[in-house]
């Protein structure tokens, strides 16, 4: 497989907090090294329909043309978290971006300036905490700035619940705080069939997106059914310049 350069070695660094290492992915190894452990997570616990043709990987058409970023246990070298992503220099080699599988992005590819991707995220059970979390964005925040990127846009996954009910219970909390302006609304292609009488409950949301919004993401309209992961995915915009400041932090230390 060929591997997106990235030339920017300033996010190898020594061990986290945590005993956790980050790095991009330099070589074939690298990338089925995530590609596992996406597939025990999406197969495994998700139990997600996968279409993979190599048994025990998670792999698409998109792999080739991402830049993949891990999460090392720094002991044992084990990759326990990582995503991937596309630019958007790249995606038009990827045939465009993985969004635009599942949404109408007209309204959103037509603003000024330069996009990315976040895709594929996932981290091993025994490490989903912050500090997992706080690694991936600072990786992600050092290639935002070597690459000069002003919007990052990706599916983030709600569980459908029983005929999707806790999906659109779900969603119906996130549009009264974090919709987005209409004129940067998306069209789902499968949208989630809508349930009358949904009633206000209390899910916990999904540590992905939930770390999405706590760095200023917008959700730009309603979930599109993912069948393939028994999951509902909402459409993620984040200009860059909203991101909170510990992790602008990350920005300003790698322009300079």
């Amino acid at each position: 497989m060929n591997v997106q350069p990235y030339r920017d070695q300033s996010v190898h660094r020594p061990p986290l907090p945590g005993g956790l290492q980050l790095a991009f992915a330099e070589s074939a190894a690298d990338v089925r090294a995530a590609q596992q452990l996406r597939y025990a997570i999406f197969a495994g616990e998700m139990g997600a329909r996968l279409h993979n043709r190599i048994p025990g990987l998670d792999h698409d058409a998109f792999d080739a043309h991402c830049h993949h970023l891990l999460v090392r246990e720094a002991l044992t070298g084990q990759v326990v978290g990582c995503t991937r992503i596309l630019t958007g220099d790249s995606a038009p080699q990827a045939g465009g971006f993985y969004s635009q599988g599942e949404f109408d992005l007209g309204s959103i590819l037509s603003l000024p300036g330069r996009f990315a991707e976040i895709g594929r995220t996932c981290v091993h059970r025994d490490y989903r905490n912050g500090a997992t979390i706080s690694a991936l964005w600072s990786g992600i925040a050092s290639l935002v700035a070597a690459h000069g990127i002003d919007y990052l846009i990706g599916c983030a996954s709600i569980p459908l619940g029983q005929d999707g009910m806790q999906a659109q219970a779900i969603y119906a909390g996130l549009a009264e705080r974090y919709l987005s302006a209409p004129e940067l609304r998306v069209r789902p292609k499968t949208p989630l069939p809508r349930r009358d009488g949904i009633a206000r409950a209390d899910y916990s949301l999904p540590p992905l997106l939930k770390a999405y919004l706590r760095v200023g993401a917008r959700i730009c309209g309603e979930p599109c059914l993912d069948e393939d992961f028994r999951v509902a995915d909402v459409f993620i915009l984040l200009e860059t310049r909203q991101l909170e400041r510990r992790y602008a932090r990350h920005f300003l230390d790698r322009a300079a």
